[in-house]
């Protein structure tokens, strides 16, 4: 399933997700102007690598910032099209409204704050791993966490594959989320295949966490 759009308008103009998003793409942009292998050697000197992490170590080559500042770099850094297209339209879709429902300043430190947590989760259950964690899929979970509990009724356009037939459906915000979430669940008990989902895991408790502690303080836009 892919998002297209939800149907709560935003009474804020999201300066914060439009920056993240423009950031991110700038990055990706410079990576493939850097071609091979210096996008590549980027993309391990901005990497988070576990080992590195709980050991303090900075292994060749080396990091443009000390192991554990790692954890803000690699969320703007990403491995492919596929990879940052679907981060930032997941982004798109459902950043606004948390934007619009924390405030500008709130939602950036918020947004750092559950990439950081979501990254930890995944070196938490693999400490010695030296594969590159990268990508703003931890930050992105966040949010969705976030909104799974604010905006539960929101009615999400949804592009639903269903074999060889492909349709558009609105679906329930808490249907869409709960789904993507028990898919996050299932898919980190077999192979990882590249990605860490015990990150995407720990980013969205992290978000549906951040919301019981900000939202006291916060009114809902």
């Amino acid at each position: 399933m892919i998002p297209l759009k939800d149907d709560i308008p935003s009474s804020t103009f999201p300066f914060v997700t439009i920056a993240i998003i423009v950031i991110n793409s700038l990055v990706f942009i410079y990576e493939i102007m850097l071609g091979m292998p210096g996008g590549e050697g980027f993309v391990l000197r901005t990497a988070a690598i576990p080992y590195e992490i709980t050991h303090l170590i900075d292994a060749a080559p080396r990091s443009f910032v000390p192991p554990p500042f790692t954890l803000l770099t690699a969320m703007f850094v990403h491995g492919g099209l596929f990879h940052i297209a679907g981060n930032m339209l997941f982004l798109w879709v459902f950043g606004d409204n948390v934007e619009d429902a924390f405030g500008h300043f709130t939602f950036f430190v918020f947004y750092l704050v559950t990439g950081v947590i979501a990254s930890l989760s995944h070196i938490m259950m693999e400490p010695t791993s030296t594969v590159p964690m990268i990508g703003a899929s931890g930050a992105v979970a966040g949010v969705l966490g976030a909104y799974f509990l604010m905006f539960p009724r929101a009615q999400i356009k949804t592009l639903v594959f269903l074999i060889f037939f492909v349709s558009v459906a609105r679906i329930p915000a808490v249907v869409f989320l709960g789904f993507w979430f028990l898919m996050q669940i299932l898919s980190s008990g077999v192979a990882s295949g590249g990605i860490a989902w015990y990150a995407h895991i720990g980013g969205f408790l992290a978000g549906i966490l951040g919301v019981l502690l900000i939202r006291p303080f916060k009114r809902r836009g």
